[in-house]
């Protein structure tokens, strides 16, 4: 802990790709292993993905909280694609934590498969190609964007990620219902999830859709954000 009148111990980049590593892999243990859990407990599917959403949102907000002291807590390569465009990282330290989300999470997913007594690897089947669902995760990645950064800005000298844990983990837990596509909004995510036939994967035809929908909401996101706080 830092006393007071001292300054805090800068964090190495080791620690904080370990923080993404690790943190992506709780992350993707959560979506999947809830998801597994869901469908073993129960035959509904909208109690499945209250189930699987609240199990998320509640272990999402707990490694932001642990975590974001650390390396900030993205454990998405769209937020920090979005730190990056907006100058809060350097282009090398960008594109290492993206290889330590997307290692991550397919760890995460492999863990989860295994947890559950199912092989390491099992190709999605789900399909999730339609349109609609595109157009969900753009929907669903500019709102994680502008809850993340918006709530960082707006939180002043308070604690932002603190603010941001809560703030992320209702914004997840609400987008799983209003988006079409359960709000992946992740492109380590949809990445990890085609290791898994379970109830939260994605087949791996339907995953390059979706990760070109959440890169171009990246940039949508980045201009709104600029747009609303232009000087911050």
């Amino acid at each position: 802990m830092t006393g007071a009148g001292t300054e805090p111990t800068p964090v190495g980049v080791s620690s904080k790709l370990t923080a993404e590593f690790v943190g992506t892999a709780f992350l993707l243990a959560a979506v999947i292993g809830s998801g597994i859990m869901a469908e073993r407990l129960s035959t509904d599917v909208g109690l499945q993905l209250l189930q699987n959403a609240f199990a998320t949102a509640g272990v999402l907000t707990a490694l932001i909280l642990a975590l974001g002291p650390v390396s900030g807590a993205h454990f998405n390569p769209a937020v920090t694609i979005a730190d990056r465009l907006m100058g809060g990282i350097d282009t090398a330290t960008a594109l290492l934590y993206i290889v330590a989300q997307v290692a991550g999470g397919i760890v995460g997913v492999v863990v989860a498969n295994l947890m559950f007594d199912l092989p390491a690897v099992t190709w999605s089947s789900t399909d999730r190609s339609a349109g609609n669902l595109l157009l969900a995760e753009a929907v669903a990645t500019v709102g994680l964007l502008l809850v993340i950064f918006g709530v960082v800005r707006a939180g002043g000298s308070g604690h932002p990620s603190r603010l941001a844990a809560f703030s992320v983990g209702g914004y997840i837990a609400g987008a799983y219902y209003f988006t079409s596509s359960t709000s992946f909004a992740n492109p380590a995510v949809t990445v990890a999830r085609m290791f898994s036939d379970t109830f939260a994967g994605i087949e791996p035809a339907s995953a390059p859709g979706f990760i070109a929908a959440q890169l171009v909401a990246v940039g949508v996101g980045v201009v709104l954000i600029r747009a609303i706080y232009p000087d911050r």
